[in-house]
């Protein structure tokens, strides 16, 4: 008899907040094999987005993800600012930051609550989730809403920053700053939390760069990888901060990681406020389109944003191509797996913060032989890897 078994995990499951399905291999109560299948969720939004003009592509973009809308309406727009050849006013760069770190420490917040809640730890699940409400208070005072922000457009940003409302968010800012720090402490004291997240998930620095990891589950493997240092953008060029990484290589440097980039974000968002230039915070631009290719990148609070645009001398793209930070996770998701105990599942998938919305995918069936590809974990390293190779 084989020692082994498959045990199927999802789509449906409660340690998922999204469907998703994983084929385990287990002998008792080790994982040795995973195969995810993804594209229970897919939308379409790429095929959508040809349909529809340039500033309507605005509202769809901004729903690929709730936690990362503006990250994606930044790299949307840059894309498309980029192809007009415009410049973006400065206030406008210094304002895009801003609102991009506050989403940053939303993210976090968000991540180290849901965390604690798939350990069994819903004390910290339910402090950090009230502190949340902070973040999320001054994103609506800046913009009017709570979650998707509507902040970028095509040419600058649709709303200033008053004087007033900086204040209101240097006062924030300051009390979630010294929150997370107590929850770093918490998170580096407290047994249960060490025992659930020391040693579980490991990712090594040569694996998550050889399998193409991003965001803070590279920068946790001790590999100094930021799209806003390394490849600048909003006004990231001109802001003085530090790219935080952790060399545990586990779940418990995921947490250090992501606790510490709420801190830095804080010293990056005062730094804007304090330096911020005066003059206007946008520019009237085309809504025609000339022809070209452009890659934007961003660093969502997950990892790398990486949009591809193709215009042609219209008001609709002719194509355009998301690649969202979880599907670039997710072959070192099953790389961390791998080894570990089924009871681990749960919070290793919770460390890359997964949005599989974000990421879904079409199934490819060969009409002729039946044959229907998955993207197993296999055949996304091999794609990952040859990627890499090449740049």
């Amino acid at each position: 008899m084989p020692s082994t078994i498959k045990i199927p995990f999802g789509p449906q499951h409660p340690a998922l907040k999204e469907p998703e399905s994983f084929l385990f291999e287990v002998d008792g109560e080790y994982v040795v094999d995973v195969v995810p299948r993804i594209g229970y969720a897919h939308r379409g939004i790429e095929k959508a987005l040809e349909s529809r003009t340039y500033i309507q592509n605005l509202y769809l973009i901004e729903r690929i993800c709730g936690i990362c809308s503006h990250a994606h309406t930044t790299c949307y727009t840059q894309a498309v600012e980029e192809a007009l050849k415009v410049d973006v006013p400065s206030r406008a760069r210094y304002i895009r930051t801003i609102v991009a770190e506050l989403e940053r420490i939303h993210n976090h917040y968000l991540w180290l609550g849901l965390l604690a809640h798939e350990i069994g730890f819903d004390t910290l699940f339910m402090y950090t989730w009230r502190d949340r409400e902070i973040v999320m208070d001054l994103l609506e005072r800046i913009s009017g809403n709570r979650v998707q922000y509507a902040m970028n457009i095509i040419g600058g940003v649709r709303r200033d920053i008053t004087p007033e409302v900086s204040s209101e968010i240097t006062k924030g800012i300051e009390v979630l700053s010294e929150r997370m720090k107590y929850y770093k402490k918490v998170c580096s004291d407290e047994k249960t939390m060490l025992a659930r997240t020391t040693n579980v998930g490991v990712l090594k620095a040569k694996d998550a760069v050889s399998l193409c990891a991003v965001g803070p589950t590279l920068r946790a493997s001790s590999v100094k990888r930021d799209v806003r240092a390394d490849d600048p953008y909003a006004a990231y060029d001109e802001i003085p901060f530090q790219v935080v990484t952790n060399d545990g290589c586990d779940l418990a440097s995921r947490v250090a990681t992501r606790c510490d980039e709420v801190v830095e974000s804080v010293g990056i968002i005062q730094y804007a406020l304090d330096h911020m230039p005066k003059g206007s915070i946008e520019v009237i631009v085309s809504r025609v389109i000339p022809s070209d290719e452009v890659v934007s990148r961003v660093e969502a609070p997950r990892g790398e944003n990486l949009h591809y645009l193709r215009s042609n001398e219209t008001d609709k793209p002719a194509r355009y191509k998301i690649r969202a930070p979880t599907l670039a996770n997710l072959s070192a998701l099953c790389k961390m797996l791998i080894g570990g105990y089924i009871a681990d599942i749960p919070a290793v998938i919770a460390g890359i913060d997964p949005c599989f919305c974000c990421m879904d995918r079409l199934t490819f069936i060969d009409v002729n032989s039946d044959k229907t590809w998955n993207w197993k974990c296999d055949e996304l390293r091999r794609h990952a890897i040859k990627w890499h190779k090449e740049q």
